[in-house]
């Protein structure tokens, strides 16, 4: 008896030994989620991000089994659409019932970071390594108070969207690829009038844009080329929003006005959504657009080769302005993730637990690319293959609507054609010489949040009109001087006020 219990013992000192080695991620130590798997009750947890075409997953889908198993955790998704999230967000603070992690935007995320809301997270950053491993230090401290993380970045490639150009109409027209904004018109100009598609008739233009909640858009290289901020710029330590940039403005309106009076803009660029300039491209009606790379590979070259089979698309420079700027499309997307303040200390642990695991090789793998055996598998060869189950399944929705590493490369799958790979990358390496930042981005105003849209849509509309020759350039002064006075020097007070608050 005494030779058996030893042997036992022997066997469950070597099972503990061997229980404790279990780490959650498949990289060093701190990849995945601390500490070993627990043989507690799994902890409750419920989550809410919003969802886009096609909805959320299931309750009981793979993924969250997934999760469950290696976290010891038991977790809910609300997925709430998009459209109706802020008035989720509402109801919920109304209710003070939020919950336990969940994806906020930007507004309410400032509106509510000093309300004991959110969980300060930056005294727990030693014990989640991955959250500065994986995370930019720029996004993370973006909107945060000094010393504080309220909330964790969600990350969106802010230099991804590219101007593309049909070369084929550049080599039948002898033009060459346009370097600066006179170039770029003159190109726009032969495309509109010397019938580029070759069918006799004028039905092409150069480029075109889109006007949406008051604002250009599809337009930013021309923009920024002009000097003019996006959105705002930063002048002697002081934010200047770019409504009252009128000597920038002019030359931007002197250009767009000869675009529009020689064909060469899209005269339905007040009426158009935001699709429709590349729509019009892949229908081989307009030669400039913008693009978001993958998409371009994906949709955008397969649309246009089915009208056009010669057609050739290359990526444009951003042209250069009067004093040499250049400028691409440039966005931060300022919604966080956030920890429930008001939960109990092991399920906030728990939380934190989950957001960094996803931050992990494991767990990004699993919820880019989903489970080996059941979403992809090695071939002979070494290389990946998707299988069916990815599309039914859409494993990857964690990352794509809730939470993922600062990784240009968020929605390049394994088993992605490498050339495919490059090609997107060498597009996002292009763009990202070019940043075109907005200062302002995260900060707030109240008098913008009130009025902000109403006095955009009116400064926008004279701002149109000039651009359609139907007022001279010079109705640029009484445009700013109307927004001023209507709101706007209020906007510009609050929003340097809250600019100050982040250099203290």
């Amino acid at each position: 008896m005494k030779k058996w219990t030893a042997v036992l013992l022997a066997v469950l000192w070597l099972s503990g030994l061997l229980g404790c080695s279990v780490n959650r991620g498949n990289g060093p130590a701190g990849e995945g989620a601390p500490g070993g798997r627990d043989a507690e009750a799994p902890v409750e947890l419920n989550m809410m991000t919003f969802s886009f075409a096609g909805g959320g997953w299931p309750q009981d889908h793979v993924i969250v089994r997934e999760l469950n198993k290696r976290l010891n955790i038991k977790l809910s998704i609300e997925w709430i659409p998009m459209e109706v999230y802020g008035k989720k967000m509402n109801v919920m603070a109304a209710s003070n019932d939020f919950p336990d992690v969940f994806l906020i935007e930007g507004p309410e995320f400032n509106k509510w970071k000093d309300k004991g809301v959110f969980m300060d997270i930056q005294p727990q950053l030693a014990q989640y390594p991955n959250f500065t491993k994986y995370l930019s230090q720029e996004y993370l401290e973006l909107m945060n108070p000094k010393g504080k993380i309220y909330g964790l970045p969600f990350y969106i490639t802010d230099t991804r969207d590219s101007l593309i150009i049909r070369k084929d109409w550049l080599d039948k027209l002898g033009l060459r690829m346009p370097a600066t904004v006179d170039e770029f018109l003159e190109v726009a100009k032969a495309f509109a009038q010397q019938d580029p598609d070759g069918n006799g008739e004028a039905d092409t233009f150069g480029f075109s844009f889109s006007i949406v909640n008051g604002k250009f858009t599809n337009l930013d290289a021309m923009i920024g080329a002009f000097g003019l901020g996006n959105e705002w710029i930063e002048q002697n330590g002081e934010l200047i929003p770019q409504q009252v940039q009128t000597e920038e403005l002019k030359q931007l309106l002197a250009f767009l006005q000869e675009a529009y009076a020689s064909g060469a803009l899209d005269p339905e660029f007040t009426t158009n959504k935001v699709k429709d300039p590349l729509a019009k491209l892949e229908a081989g009606k307009v030669g400039i657009a913008t693009v978001v790379p993958n998409e371009f590979y994906t949709s955008t070259l397969p649309a246009i080769k089915r009208s056009d089979p010669q057609a050739e698309l290359v990526q444009l420079i951003p042209p250069k302005g009067p004093t040499g700027l250049q400028a691409t499309h440039t966005i931060v997307n300022t919604s966080k993730i956030v920890v429930n303040a008001n939960i109990e200390p092991a399920k906030q642990q728990k939380a934190l637990e989950l957001l960094n695991y996803l931050l992990s090789d494991e767990g990004y793998d699993l919820i880019k690319n989903g489970i080996e055996g059941l979403h992809y598998e090695r071939t002979a060869a070494g290389t990946f293959k998707k299988l069916e189950a990815f599309d039914i399944d859409r494993p990857q929705l964690l990352s794509v609507w809730f939470f993922r590493r600062y990784d240009p490369e968020v929605q390049i799958r394994k088993w992605d054609d490498p050339v495919y790979v490059e090609n997107v990358l060498k597009f996002y390496e292009n763009n990202a010489k070019y940043r075109w930042k907005n200062p302002a981005e995260g900060l707030s105003s109240e008098t913008f949040d009130q009025k902000g849209l109403r006095l955009q849509e009116k400064w926008m509309n004279t701002i149109t009109k000039v651009a359609m020759g139907q007022l001279p350039v010079s109705a640029v002064d009484e445009a700013a001087e109307v927004w001023r006075q209507e709101g706007g020097d209020r906007i510009i007070q609050e929003m340097n006020e809250e600019f100050q608050k982040t250099k203290e």
